[in-house]
């Protein structure tokens, strides 16, 4: 996942799958725990995008706040 391709998403596509993200997140630390996790980098490439994901949605809330200090 990248972050240009996360950009054209609007605010609910990224947030339903963030939650998603945050699901499967909750299973793989779960299968970890468990000893049953076949490849552990997929917990970090699930962790990374979920840090994509949130630093996009805080990057249009900051313009999105400096847009309506500018305004004012």
């Amino acid at each position: 996942m990248k972050a240009e391709d996360i950009r054209d998403w609007d605010n609910v596509e990224i947030t339903a799958r963030l939650e998603e993200l945050r699901k499967e997140q909750f299973r793989l630390r779960f299968q970890g725990a468990m000893m049953e996790l076949e490849n552990p980098g997929t917990l970090r490439q699930v962790r990374r995008d979920i840090a994509r994901l949130k630093t996009i949605l805080r990057e249009r809330d900051l313009t999105e706040t400096a847009e309506l200090q500018i305004n004012e």
